[in-house]
């Protein structure tokens, strides 16, 4: 009974020893930039200005990556978005939400402009060129690719469908789960204010 203790106690022992190794130990610095998302990036809005990251310092904020041709994942958690900023009433003029685009070659800031006339008026969107988006991409770990769809030049895009939460100082939270009602979201939203 005593060599079943001693081998648990000697297991238990190497297994948290591994884990502090590889989380960095007593390196909060290690472990808080190997799970970082988010970052600088340098875009230009739906009305063709300038636009980055700090211009949402200073408020939580929400950021999807979608496009504009995508035919119901986008439409639908932008209209959540929209209905979550109507839910928190003036409130919602002290966040930000900003979609950005994951097909610059087609989502020029006209585009972005009309597409974004459906839902709420305080969303931001975000297009660049191709550099411009892939930097973003890989600072918020966002996957996407080009599909073909078997009618000539034409395409879908697949890509990561998460909704990311920032806090005040441009720091990845969580996802942001918009699977709830409204005011569910709205109330969560308001925590980071």
């Amino acid at each position: 009974m005593l060599l079943v203790v001693a081998a648990f106690l000697t297991g238990l022992g190497v297994f948290l020893g591994a884990l502090w190794y590889v989380t960095g130990g007593l390196n909060p610095q290690a472990v808080s930039t190997a799970s970082a998302v988010g970052g600088p990036f340098k875009l230009v809005d739906q009305n063709n200005k300038p636009i980055t990251d700090q211009d949402f310092k200073g408020r939580p904020w929400l950021v999807f990556f979608g496009y504009t041709h995508c035919p119901d994942v986008c439409p639908t958690t932008l209209f959540d978005v929209s209905e979550m900023l109507r839910a928190m009433g003036k409130d919602a003029d002290r966040t930000g939400a900003l979609f950005i685009t994951v097909d610059p070659e087609r989502d020029t800031p006209a585009v972005m402009k009309d597409y974004l006339s459906s839902f709420d008026p305080r969303m931001m969107a975000a297009t660049g060129d191709r550099a411009s988006i892939d930097a973003a991409e890989k600072a918020y770990r966002v996957y996407a690719k080009k599909i073909p769809t078997g009618k000539g030049d034409d395409y879908s895009m697949d890509h990561t469908a998460m909704v990311y939460l920032m806090d005040k100082q441009g720091r990845f939270v969580a996802p942001f789960n918009l699977k709830r009602t409204p005011e569910e979201a709205a109330a969560e939203m308001k925590k980071y204010l």
